[in-house]
């Protein structure tokens, strides 16, 4: 089969297109003819050497597919050959086809196409996660989500807003992207340069927030907590502008603020599957009457994943970038997959 390997750790130019062996799928996987792969920013931070895989991952790119059911292991049952799914890989997405744990795998929400199926496990994975299990977002919480074009922050805006009636903030550097935000639940957005945080505790008549999710961490983690209500919770999913801060515990401790992060891909497939459970049983039906939906930024050959990652790299995407990986299947809406 053909899949991404990265040459060297660097730019998007190290990335080549080479001849792989066809995995096999072990007991309690299935292997997946992949039509489309989602482009992550965890993607980027591997190609660039600062994200290396987890002990028995693949080597190869890629953390969300959508395909067909193509062979299974032991202990899968056969039924499952030639079932339409999505599903959050361990690596090696980037591939004609890739083998994943059975449990890991979803129908691709009714209605929606090959390549909507692959922009959506990576990024709803992490944002019930990180929102709904670690944060413990309550229904009628305030949150901050910072980058709200994300593909984790379009999901975690539509998740919060539609299933715990939260009141949304986002941050994001544009006018368009701040509009984006407004238009699929947020309250309001700000301008992530500068006062941000003035910007939050204005719109929130001086109250602050209830939870936080951010990817920067930083210079900017003293200015979160001190955001944050009392009973506050902190949710780090990447420190992209620093790995350490210098925060005030006294502050924390007095005002009982919760600080956690989370990394998913190393998680057992046990854990994976129980996330995957909760978003067909709870997510899964607002994309098939409307109510959630999922932006595409762009969709690009893959023997094009150089232009892909140049994408990610200057931080054009308003949404998920996905990998045609077979144009001719990605692009069609296949009928309703059995469920695992």
């Amino acid at each position: 089969m053909q899949a991404v390997m990265i040459e060297r750790p660097g730019g998007p130019e190290v990335l080549r297109i080479v001849e792989q062996p066809r995995p096999r799928p072990k007991a309690g996987e299935v292997l997946i003819r992949v039509a489309a792969a989602g482009v992550n920013r965890p993607d980027v931070q591997q190609r660039r050497g600062l994200y290396p895989p987890p002990p028995n991952a693949s080597e190869i790119l890629g953390l969300d597919v959508a395909g067909i059911i193509d062979d299974v292991g032991e202990g899968v049952d056969g039924q499952y050959v030639g079932n339409p799914v999505c599903a959050l890989v361990n690596g090696g997405g980037y591939a004609e086809f890739c083998a994943v744990p059975a449990v890991q795998c979803m129908p691709i929400p009714n209605g929606l196409s090959f390549i909507e199926g692959a922009s959506l496990p990576e990024v709803f994975f992490t944002a019930w996660n990180n929102l709904i299990w670690l944060a413990r977002l309550e229904h009628g919480e305030t949150l901050l989500i910072h980058g709200g074009t994300s593909g984790v922050g379009m999901a975690g805006i539509q998740i919060a807003r539609h299933l715990r009636g939260a009141t949304v903030f986002a941050t994001a550097g544009t006018e368009e992207k701040r509009a984006v935000c407004e238009a699929i639940g947020a309250q309001a957005a700000v301008d992530y340069r500068g006062a941000w945080d003035e910007g939050i505790r204005a719109l929130t008549g001086g109250e602050g927030v209830d939870v936080i999710l951010d990817g920067q961490a930083g210079a900017n983690t003293q200015r979160q907590l001190d955001l944050l209500k009392y009973d506050g919770r902190l949710v780090f999913i990447a420190s992209h502008q620093g790995s350490t801060a210098e925060v005030n515990i006294r502050t924390l401790v007095r005002r009982r603020l919760t600080i956690t992060g989370s990394t998913l891909r190393p998680r057992p497939p046990a854990y994976k599957g129980r996330l995957a459970r909760e978003l067909v049983d709870h997510v899964w039906p607002l994309f098939e009457d409307g109510r959630i939906t999922t932006r595409i930024h762009k969709v690009v050959p893959f023997t094009e994943v150089q232009e892909a990652h140049h994408i990610l790299d200057e931080n054009q995407q308003i949404g998920k970038v996905v990998l045609a990986v077979d144009p001719a299947l990605a692009a069609t809406v296949p009928s309703s997959g059995k469920r695992f």
